[in-house]
């Protein structure tokens, strides 16, 4: 019974939740065994691998909102399911690659179907989901989703200690197979009716929604918070603290646990603009409170030390967690009926950008300039949730309607 009262009820939800648990358990498989399947089986330089990942990046961040229009005029679930299909047999290709050139001739087209699956995935909340439960199921999706990725990283700690040939060709197999298995499972989705452009006036016209736009530049700054527990803190931790190095594992820990058993709860309020925009504020507060006491733990010894990391963990995935209900309020709140593919897919380019940049933002100022670097850019979270009530006020004021 306990289970069964985890489970969202039964329609649209359920689907999605369904379909994103089978998907991220693929993607958590990849993402934990990809660079080193790069690297040491493909043969690719770190620096390739780098460079092919951020291209592939790029390709997702600049097809977005285009991708998102086709959603809206294609219909957002079949949309959706062909791509899913399409990934499924691309990844299946990711077994023949061996060179950079193979890599890219794979990965580009991924690219590509990643970034219309996932607009037409907010398309599909926003059509077959009613208003006042659209941020709420955001929400338990990006719970299902840590959960996904945790079953996926884990068993892919498997095919690493074994390291072999076959072993991460076994694991690119499931993973294609999650995503054949996540498309299928979609199809149980009714059908949402396409929006056809009519009248001579622009199509994209999220790319004209000025005040949208200044709101998904601040998400994107804001999403740069998502570099601290990916790339400064286990940087901080290793360097500048007296912890043993697995403390790196228990902030993992406390990051995605927190997020499966809140994010539902952290996100209520935030299905109208005003409580979406005051929860980016919160938001920021959070981050700079995060930042600070991060900042303490190089002058601090022992035990103290480790309860300093988990304190600033805790407060850092409560920023975390705003930040996401804050952005899934807003996005879909603003956008005009029929336009719900192509305004997610530009909120999500901030998104996107603010996570390209983070590697680069944070250890530059953390690792860089220690305390006051952490206090600065602790301060500008606080500054850019600031601005966040503001701006969603005068989007409110000057929404628009698409043609």
């Amino acid at each position: 019974m306990s289970v069964m009262r985890l489970l969202p009820e039964p329609g649209p939800i359920r689907v999605l939740a369904t379909a994103t648990l089978i998907s991220t358990i693929g993607n958590g498989l990849w993402m934990a065994s990809s660079a080193l399947y790069l690297t040491r089986i493909v043969g690719l330089s770190i620096a390739q691998t780098g460079l092919a990942l951020t291209t592939v990046a790029l390709i997702m961040l600049v097809l977005s909102t285009p991708a998102g229009y086709l959603a809206d005029r294609i219909g957002p679930r079949g949309v959706s399911i062909g791509c899913l299909f399409a990934l499924g047999v691309c990844e299946t290709a990711m077994l023949t690659v061996g060179s950079l050139a193979t890599f890219m001739l794979v990965a580009a087209p991924m690219a590509v179907f990643d970034a219309a699956q996932r607009s037409a995935r907010g398309a599909i909340i926003g059509g077959a989901v009613p208003p006042d439960r659209r941020v709420h199921t955001r929400a338990y999706l990006r719970a299902v989703t840590n959960v996904g990725i945790t079953i996926g990283a884990g068993a892919a700690g498997l095919g690493l200690a074994v390291g072999t040939r076959e072993a991460y060709q076994l694991m690119i197999v499931v993973d294609a197979l999650s995503y054949l298995l996540a498309g299928l499972a979609l199809i149980r989705l009714a059908p949402i009716p396409a929006t056809p452009h009519t009248g001579g006036g622009p199509r994209l016209t999220a790319l004209r929604d000025r005040p949208f736009l200044l709101l998904t530049v601040l998400d994107g700054l804001l999403a740069i918070n998502f570099g601290l527990t990916e790339v400064a803190v286990p940087l901080w931790i290793a360097d500048r603290t007296d912890a043993p190095h697995w403390m790196i594992s228990v902030v993992f820990v406390v990051n995605t646990v927190t997020v499966v058993l809140l994010q539902v709860r952290l996100s209520r309020g935030t299905e109208g603009i005003p409580g979406a925009a005051r929860a980016s504020r919160r938001a920021g507060f959070a981050l700079l409170a995060a930042c600070a006491i991060f900042s303490t733990t190089s002058h601090s010894n022992g035990h103290l030390t480790m309860a300093l990391l988990v304190l600033a963990a805790l407060v850092h995935v409560a920023g975390e967690l705003w930040y996401s209900a804050g952005g899934w309020g807003l996005s879909f709140g603003l956008a005009p009926d029929g336009a719900h593919g192509q305004y997610q897919g530009t909120f999500a380019m901030g998104h996107q950008f603010g996570q390209m940049l983070a590697p680069v933002v944070v250890t530059a100022l953390t690792l860089g300039w220690g305390t006051p670097g952490w206090l600065l850019l602790g301060v500008v979270f606080a500054a850019v949730g600031s601005l966040v009530p503001a701006v969603a006020r005068w989007a409110v004021a000057s929404r628009v309607t698409p043609a």
